[in-house]
């Protein structure tokens, strides 16, 4: 995904001179194409995340469409107030990127587990979740960003993530991806959907007998606004089961049940699918984590 991200944004630099990008002294072998072609527009602020994005907010103040780019936790958590009060706040066109998304940095510890940045991203009103399931989606994000530059979180793999679309597909806010029918056919009745890199779980859940008839569907582009759709985008589907490498208090699934909750029979037809908090004190790979939580290449009966 990291490789898709800095491709598209070195394309779209080109297209829309108004693009920039920080970072906080990493991206080291990922963010040189974007600093070599575009040396004006691309600033280290070193290791100092806050006046990364303060620095990102005053930029876009005064018509830039900024990229903060680092790793997990840290250009979000570390800096909440001033994605809060500088960015949100004032509509400005950042947006945050957050490289190692779930447990992609599992081996380095709970500072690098980042599965609970749907939670604090999804509170603030005015801002996009952008979390891509494969690196076509990536590309169909940063498209869409750059096209529609607002507040927002574009949350990515680390590397080596399948394609699962065939082309770059069409996105928008709250709209489901279809990735893939159901392994057996089925009546079309039941689904899987995910949101950011919980996409490959759900392919290859698809093959497990429970869900052989389930298709897959996925949603890049989520947020505050987009939930007053979700009730219809439900209701073909008798079961629409939810899957994300996040814990499921704030996480995605809990987004879509309150997105539907008072719609007289909706909510019954969604199960959600998440990290259980055992991960939170654990280090090991992305694979064994994930199996610890829940998520694994196996899914629970």
């Amino acid at each position: 995904m990291r490789n898709a991200f800095i491709e598209e944004l070195v394309s779209l630099a080109t297209q829309y001179p108004h693009i920039a990008l920080v970072v906080g002294d990493l991206g080291y072998s990922v963010i040189e194409p974007f600093a070599d072609r575009f040396p004006d527009r691309f600033i280290n602020a070193g290791v100092a995340e806050q006046n990364m994005t303060g620095l990102a907010a005053g930029m876009a103040s005064e018509g830039y469409h900024v990229f903060t780019y680092s790793i997990a936790n840290f250009p979000t958590f570390r800096c909440a107030e001033q994605i809060r009060n500088d960015v949100d706040y004032h509509r400005l066109p950042v947006t945050v990127v957050s490289v190692g998304g779930g447990l992609a940095y599992g081996a380095l510890g709970y500072s690098h587990h980042a599965v609970q940045d749907y939670a604090l991203m999804r509170s603030f009103p005015n801002l996009l979740i952008a979390a891509p399931g494969d690196p076509m989606e990536v590309r169909a994000c940063m498209r869409y960003l750059a096209a529609n530059p607002q507040p927002s979180y574009l949350r990515l793999g680390k590397a080596g993530e399948p394609n699962f679309h065939a082309a770059v597909p069409d996105v928008a806010p709250g709209k489901w991806l279809k990735v893939a029918d159901a392994a057996e056919g089925g009546d079309g009745r039941a689904t899987l959907l995910s949101t950011g890199a919980a996409m490959g779980i759900a392919m290859g859940w698809r093959n497990a007998p429970q869900y052989r008839q389930h298709s897959v569907h996925s949603m890049p582009l989520w947020s505050m606004a987009s939930k007053p759709e979700q009730a219809a985008a439900v209701q073909p589907f008798d079961v629409v089961e939810t899957l994300e490498d996040h814990l499921r208090d704030g996480g995605f699934g809990s987004w879509l049940m309150e997105a539907v909750v008072g719609q007289p029979g909706v909510t019954t037809r969604l199960r959600a699918h998440a990290l259980t908090p055992e991960v939170c004190g654990t280090v090991g790979s992305q694979a064994m984590l994930n199996a610890l939580g829940g998520l694994g290449a196996v899914p629970p009966v």
